[in-house]
């Protein structure tokens, strides 16, 4: 009966020693200096070193100064939630590429067991809070990483191919799950804390594709092609030593597709969008810190450019001017443009070297295969440095609806390939300049009665309507020669009129006196 006596004293004796030694230890690491307790535990770790069997590798989320996320934390997230998801028991869940399966990895301070050629290894998922001050005002940060800890034995086999297997593997899963985005930037005075994610993004499902873009075969097979081209030719840019990028500006009037071919050319290239509003970002650093966080497989949009900053006349001498009518419209898109900021919020001081820069300078070689997509309705107002070739490589305009586009749009909505009535809307189609955004608006059914006859025969009609519209404008801006003959015999009469009164007028005086 003594034993178990004396076995209970000691194990009382034990946790109350523990428990005076974690209450001294809590005690130290809050009144102790930083600096003293950091020794401490430098010391600790190094004593402890010499009899702990074990190694630990940690892959942390962002390294540096946060600027970019790690590959490598990423490759080891997809590994994981692959090949350990049976095992952990607590589990985050998010969609995958299609949106129809679920995605599970694990959560925060949970700790799975992998194995691999008879070595067994140790997963654990955790954060730490940056240190901030008392008076800050960023919040807390947040510091993710995974931690690997394998016994020291098995060093050549975890550091050698085990390692290369989980980043192989992990970027083969990503690829597979891999959900493509559609990313705005927000305003720097909105950012929820110090250094968090600059962009803010929604799956990207836009349904557009070059088979229903209304535009000749001949010019989409070029795009298609040149797109293609540039994504497969990694190895090509490295050897003339240029960045993995290229750039596109799309011009043309509103109304001829320059959103949907952006939208085209993601689905075509499985590329992330990134939409860059230029009025919110506040100055040349904050645009290159965007950039920075941008990803590789990306498009970086700028729409409207000509209406997003005040870019268009920075390097016109000051006796060019626009014409009245010139300035108006830039006025008119800029005004339509124009952001209602919040008080106390400054204007954007992005400058045109700024942008240039972001284009063409040495940030924009961060990264790889990349698309950077410019579009504008008054191509003739961008500054000439800016749309230059090795900045904007190449131009595609897209103008207004051709017969061969009309087909296109028809196969679309009306699912057919010949009628009656192509014949007079060729002809019309050839007269007059109307948008494929017009024609698809008139193709479009607008009821469950509306057949293609229908459908084809509101198109005539706007079409003669718009014919009839261009014709008077243009008699209005040049007269015919019947209207100058009418208005040369209108002025003779009035002409001759005013001298029968002259003579009448004299010869009233003369008989007066």
């Amino acid at each position: 009966m003594m034993m178990p006596f004396k076995m209970s004293e000691m194990w009382t004796t034990m946790g109350s020693t523990l428990a005076s030694f974690m209450f001294m230890w809590a005690i130290i690491r809050q009144y102790c200096p930083y600096g003293v307790t950091r020794f401490f535990e430098k010391y600790t770790h190094n004593i402890m070193g010499y009899f702990y069997p074990y190694i630990r590798i940690s892959f942390h989320e962002f390294l540096g100064d946060r600027l970019k996320r790690s590959d490598a934390y990423a490759a080891v997230e997809a590994y994981l939630s692959a090949n350990t998801s049976k095992s952990a028991k607590r589990l985050k869940a998010e969609l995958g590429r299609d949106s129809s399966n679920l995605v599970l990895t694990m959560d925060e301070y949970e700790r799975v067991t992998d194995e691999y050629k008879g070595v067994k290894v140790w997963w654990a998922c955790s954060k730490v809070m940056s240190p901030t001050r008392s008076m800050s005002y960023y919040q807390e940060q947040e510091k993710r990483f995974y931690k690997l800890s394998f016994h020291k034995k098995y060093r050549d086999i975890v550091t050698g191919s085990y390692l290369e297997h989980v980043m192989q593997e992990g970027k083969e899963i990503r690829s597979r799950n891999r959900q493509r985005k559609l990313y705005t930037n927000s305003p720097g005075y909105k950012w929820p804390s110090y250094k968090q994610t600059m962009w803010s993004h929604i799956v990207f499902e836009h349904p557009a594709t070059f088979e229903t873009m209304a535009m000749e075969p001949e010019k989409k097979k070029e795009i298609i092609e040149d797109l293609v081209t540039f994504s497969k030719s990694k190895e090509f840019y490295a050897r003339i030593g240029k960045a993995w990028k290229r750039g596109y500006l799309l011009y043309g009037p509103p109304g001829t597709g320059k959103s949907t071919m952006i939208a085209a050319m993601a689905n075509l290239l499985a590329y992330d969008v990134y939409d860059l509003e230029l009025t919110a970002v506040k100055d040349n650093t904050e645009l290159r810190k965007l950039l920075i966080e941008t990803t590789s497989k990306s498009i970086i949009v700028i729409e409207d450019i000509d209406c997003s900053l005040d870019l268009t006349g920075q390097r016109k001498k000051k006796g060019d001017k626009f014409s009245d009518d010139e300035n108006e419209k830039v006025n008119s898109e800029a005004g339509l443009r124009k952001e209602v900021k919040e008080e106390g919020s400054s204007g954007s001081k992005v400058t045109l070297s700024g942008l240039l820069n972001f284009i063409d300078g040495i940030w924009s070689a961060c990264g790889g295969e990349r698309l950077i997509v410019f579009t504008t309705n008054y191509v003739e107002k961008l500054d000439p440095a800016l749309i230059r070739r090795g900045r904007m490589d190449k131009h595609v305009e897209l103008s207004y609806c051709s017969f061969e586009g009309f087909k296109v749009l028809t196969n679309n909505y009306l699912k057919i390939e010949t009628h009656p009535m192509f014949d007079t809307i060729k002809r019309l189609i050839s007269e007059v300049k109307i948008t494929p955004a017009d024609v698809a608006e008139n193709l479009m059914p607008k009821s469950p009665m509306d057949n293609a006859d229908k459908c084809l025969s509101n198109l005539i009609e706007a079409l003669e309507a718009t014919k009839d519209e261009e014709l008077l404008s243009q008699r209005q801006s040049s007269p015919t020669k019947e209207d100058e003959k009418l208005t040369k015999h209108g002025s003779h009469i009035k002409e001759n009129g005013e001298l029968q009164e002259d003579i009448e007028t004299d010869q009233t005086m003369n008989q007066s006196q």
